[in-house]
């Protein structure tokens, strides 16, 4: 799993309703979801973010609802990674289960800023600050998580073991 993107940056404690705010819930369409991503945050993240995009964000993202619609924004909107000090643990596994890539880093996050161009590759285990010339390791994803990112997400990881 390699990506490359330019960087959004955001502080800490981005919680769900700033992700995708509640009033936008009356819909589980990620093309309507994703129109309206991060609207609370920055009311024009939505219209300038670009596909292949890299979200980065302090600490305690995705706090709050444990509602899939986070990150279902997130990746609908064209974000393929996000990088953050540190994840609400559901939001972690929400993203995981929808294959949207994450790295839970500081290290990335404080030496990154808005507009940086990064490429990460998880099969080798580094995050590359292209336009700051900086790299770091990162912890590989368990088997398991990977084995659900690579099928897509975990339904389809799912239909393997079951008879449909």
């Amino acid at each position: 799993m390699n990506y490359k993107g330019k960087t959004w940056k955001y502080g800490d404690n981005i919680d769900t309703d700033k992700i995708i705010p509640a009033r936008y819930l009356n819909t589980s369409d990620p093309v309507e979801l994703a129109k309206h991503c991060l609207e609370d945050e920055d009311t024009t993240f939505a219209g300038k973010v670009g596909k292949g995009d890299i979200l980065i964000a302090g600490e305690n993202f995705g706090s709050g609802s444990s509602r899939e619609h986070a990150p279902i924004a997130i990746k609908a909107c064209g974000v393929s990674l996000v990088i953050a000090k540190s994840f609400a643990r559901i939001f972690f596994r929400n993203s995981i289960n929808i294959a949207l890539p994450v790295i839970e880093d500081a290290r990335i996050v404080n030496e990154t800023e808005t507009g940086d161009i990064i490429e990460a590759d998880f099969d080798k285990g580094y995050v590359k600050n292209i336009t700051k010339n900086k790299e770091y390791k990162i912890h590989p994803l368990p088997e398991m998580m990977k084995n659900i990112m690579s099928k897509g997400g975990l339904m389809e990881y799912a239909k393997d073991f079951i008879n449909l």
